[in-house]
């Protein structure tokens, strides 16, 4: 889990440091009209390295690092010479990609802005889901796990829902397109991963 470690690493760090320091906050969430009218595109990949709060950054993290693990595992056997490299384009394209639509539709509202790596993470749990489908998902406190395909099924409608009809704080655009693209990308670098994934949940 080289990678993963590092990434939060590097994401807890500049986070806390951020949560004390307004001005570097500020300078690293997401605001999509600074990004178009002041051409800062470099916020669309520091967003994902702050997050709003100590609990926003702890549930991420401990998701990343739950799945984060299947990932790295899985593209290690799959891609052994450039598995490191593909972790990180899913990544950070997660992050990018997943903020797009929230570009285009408040790319001229001073007032909107956006924080947390929860883009790039739903990227990594799409693809642990493709990776090991007969895996489970456990919520705290709950001892009986949801299978990880119908977990995901659920996720994307709830995301989707959300997305259209939500007015709370939480980026849905962001789960649900880097969910998307978790599985897109993940397909693209081994379409037989597709055939992998039935035939392991019977259906065959």
């Amino acid at each position: 889990m080289t990678i993963t470690y590092t990434i939060m690493f590097i994401t807890v760090a500049i986070s806390v440091y951020a949560l004390s320091n307004e001005s570097i906050f500020a300078k690293l969430r997401f605001n999509a009209y600074d990004v178009k009218h002041g051409n800062q595109w470099y916020r669309f990949f520091t967003y994902g390295l702050v997050h709003a709060g100590y609990l926003h950054l702890a549930v991420n993290m401990l998701v990343l690092y739950s799945f984060g693990a299947i990932v790295e595992k899985k593209f290690s056997e799959y891609f052994p010479d450039k598995a490191g490299f593909y972790y990180i384009l899913l990544y950070v394209f997660g992050l990018i990609l997943s903020v797009i639509p929230a570009f285009g539709k408040h790319k001229n509202d001073v007032f909107y802005n956006a924080v947390g790596a929860s883009g790039a993470i739903s990227a990594v749990l799409f693809s642990s889901i493709l990776l090991y489908p007969t895996g489970k998902i456990f919520f705290f406190f709950i001892p009986i796990g949801i299978p990880a395909p119908l977990f995901g099924v659920l996720y994307i409608a709830y995301e989707y829902w959300m997305s259209k009809n939500s007015r709370d704080n939480i980026g849905h655009d962001a789960h649900l397109w880097g969910a998307i693209f978790g599985l897109v990308f993940t397909v693209a670098l081994k379409p037989g991963l597709v055939t992998l994934f039935f035939r392991q949940l019977g259906l065959g």
